[in-house]
């Protein structure tokens, strides 16, 4: 993250103190600290974005915090929980796609805050801003009316100066945004510094069922050397809903195809973009977390007749995953830190889209036996799995299966064959960020399957505290003479483990 000097020695419990008792010291912090400390704060459930509880936060004393050190979710924690991340996320490039009226709304300075913020951790961002809100506004001052057609604003030369004034206003907003450095605020002592320029050449949309779109068009070509020199530099590239043709006009571009372009060519590690519905709804209205684009396809077919927007920003993020874009979000531009809500935690609060599916469970090998590790220690520490020498491990590691989430491993499970074609199910672990996910009963089908496939007739565990678990999925109560003799020779009557057992 950059911070290893400022907080080599004293200096970090002090980092740590001053900021979990609430004392005003936040402009005293290096600026990678204040970056990471805004993020945590910023990070919580969305119920909890209010000024209000971030205020509370940063000024009650310990006993009192909300999410400090002795709280539900400590600064420590949050730290430890977020440097996967941050470490990921470095020197990658992201591609942030917002509206002019989220620019217009209440949280385009926060969201400011969070570009810095994300600036700092080395990331490298492009930014690509609507104005469709400011010109229509526009447009109703000079006493005109908006014209659009399948989704498209019919641009006459009237209509592309409100554009170009609105767009060039649009820009200025955010740019001032983007170069503030008040001491109080999270971009004290930033250095940002945001380019632009004729990154994208356009090209008349034409003549669509009889209509002429006139100087409405869409993206022909990326700059993408351009980009990344700029990028590479360490400047953010911001790009507005306008581009340029080779004869020098200008044309009236969609947001949502700039930012899916310049994604696109850019091989862009995410595409994030903000939306009214905070994500993709499923049929009860719930946001749904995650799809794959293969999915993605039939959804956008359940998308209601209203939500056109939606849907066609959905068709982008599937041509976008198609074209090589890792992964599109898909987030509420409505509530504040969604952003960061979505990048750094697991169960995020909006929709990616990514070309496969977010999960998978394969067989381990030697370089997850660190990962099992930290999954089991804490496990084993509270007595309900057996402790198990990271050198017993090594020679197990063939027997486990491991649920890999975001690219991180949540959850393992093993499976150790006897003779008499039975076989135990063993050392069932899941993050504790993660036990309501379905993970374990994932990794339990996991481990049922490979049985079955090994011939296996009959799969048994011992359990300690889980046995309503395991008898909600089909397991029921045996007796130590029904476990195979190996294991009811090696039978620890200390720990009086309960013995289930299921036929496959």
């Amino acid at each position: 993250m950059g911070v290893s000097k400022s907080m080599a020695g004293k200096t970090w419990p002090w980092v740590f103190l001053d900021v979990a008792c609430g004392t005003r010291a936040y402009d005293k912090l290096p600026q990678a600290c204040q970056a990471a400390w805004i993020m945590i704060k910023r990070s919580l459930p969305v119920a909890e974005y209010s000024t209000n509880a971030m205020r509370h936060a940063t000024n009650s004393s310990p006993s009192g915090l909300s999410y400090g050190l002795e709280g539900d979710v400590g600064f420590v924690d949050w730290f430890r929980r977020v440097t996967p991340y941050i470490n990921a996320f470095r020197g990658k490039t992201f591609v942030l796609a917002f509206s002019g009226k989220m620019v217009k709304g209440a949280h385009i300075r926060t969201l400011a805050y969070d570009v810095s913020l994300l600036a700092s951790l080395g990331i490298r961002l492009l930014l690509v801003h609507g104005a469709r809100a400011q010109i229509d506004r526009a447009i109703t001052a000079r006493g005109l009316q908006s014209r659009y057609h399948r989704g498209y604003r019919i641009t006459d030369a009237t209509t592309l100066d409100c554009v170009v004034d609105a767009v060039g206003r649009v820009y200025l907003e955010i740019e001032a945004l983007l170069s503030q450095g008040l001491s109080n605020t999270p971009m004290a002592n930033s250095q940002i510094r945001v380019v632009s320029g004729n990154f994208i050449t356009a090209k008349p949309i034409g003549i669509l069922d009889g209509v002429d779109l006139q100087y409405s068009g869409q993206v022909r070509k990326v700059d993408v050397v351009g980009l990344r020199t700029q990028l590479s530099s360490g400047n953010i590239v911001m790009l507005s809903c306008q581009g340029y043709s080779p004869s020098g006009e200008i044309f009236n571009l969609q947001m949502e195809d700039v930012a899916a372009a310049a994604a696109a060519a850019l091989q862009a590690d995410k595409l994030v973009y903000f939306v009214d519905e905070g994500g993709l709804p499923d049929e009860q209205g719930q946001i749904i977390s995650s799809i794959t684009a293969a999915e993605g396809s039939a959804a956008a077919q359940q998308i209601l007749p209203q939500q056109a927007e939606l849907r066609r920003t959905l068709e982008l993020a599937l041509k976008a995953c198609a074209q090589g874009v890792g992964r599109v979000h898909l987030v509420s531009n409505q509530h504040d830190g969604a952003l960061l809500h979505e990048l750094f935690t697991h169960e995020g609060i909006g929709t990616v889209v990514t070309p496969e599916p977010l999960e998978r469970i394969h067989e381990a090998d030697s370089d997850d036996i660190g990962a099992i590790i930290a999954l089991i220690e804490p496990l084993e520490e509270s007595g309900v799995l057996v402790h198990r020498p990271r050198e017993l491990l090594e020679r197990e590691i063939g027997c486990f299966s491991v649920l890999v989430h975001d690219s991180m491993i949540v959850g393992c499970a093993a499976l150790y064959e006897h003779e008499e074609k039975i076989a135990e199910l063993a050392c069932l672990a899941v993050s504790s960020a993660q036990r309501r996910s379905g993970f374990g009963e994932r990794l339990m089908h996991r481990i049922e399957t490979r049985a079955r496939q090994d011939g296996i007739e009959r799969l048994f565990v011992l359990t300690t505290c889980a046995v309503h678990w395991f008898v909600e999925r089909g397991y029921h109560e045996a007796t130590l003479q029904e476990l195979p003799v190996l294991k009811r020779d090696l039978y620890n009557y200390q720990r009086r483990s309960k013995i289930l057992l299921k036929r496959l």
